[in-house]
């Protein structure tokens, strides 16, 4: 199976401040969606807690150290490779599951980055104020194969451009 990291980008590689997002994007929300629905995704555990609860119609892995940690409706694992064999494992059983989404946060990213066959990336045009950032993205390993300006919209707070890298 492909590992596939889904991610919104700053220009200053801001992904994230107290725990949430540092902009609203109604529209990305609807492609994220549309990209992890029916797949394994693994996140980490302060990801998880920013979301605040299993996203549905996905199996929800989350990596943590805090081995006494669960919710409802969640698979906890140790690391990150723990969470790809299970996610491996499990999405052998979904109907058409190619890939596993990888969703962050900042040292979730870090980790799978070597592994990673595909990322997905929303560019978010602004340099906002945050506290973790997304690894950079090495124009010598990957590859820009699609790229499409989106304008921001009635309920977006800055225009993107999302962009798929392949690993050369």
């Amino acid at each position: 199976m492909e590992i596939v990291i889904h991610a919104a980008v700053a220009e200053n590689g801001i992904i994230g401040t107290d725990g949430g997002l540092p902009w609203r994007l109604s529209s990305d929300l609807k492609r994220f969606k549309a990209g992890t629905m029916g797949r394994p995704i693994i996140m980490g555990r302060k990801t998880f807690e920013g979301i605040g609860k299993p996203l549905p119609g996905r199996l929800n892995i989350v990596v943590t150290r805090d081995r006494g940690w669960s919710r409802e409706g969640v698979e906890a694992v140790g690391s990150l490779q723990d969470a790809i064999t299970l996610a491996t494992v499990r999405g052998r059983c979904m109907a058409g599951v190619e890939d596993i989404a990888v969703i962050g946060g900042g040292e979730i990213y870090a980790q799978a980055m070597p592994i990673a066959d595909r990322l997905c990336i929303t560019h978010v045009l602004a340099a906002p104020e945050g506290d973790t950032t997304f690894p950079p993205i090495d124009p010598a390993l990957w590859q820009v194969t699609e790229c499409e300006d989106v304008p921001a919209g009635e309920r977006d707070s800055h225009a993107t451009r999302y962009c798929v890298y392949e690993r050369r």
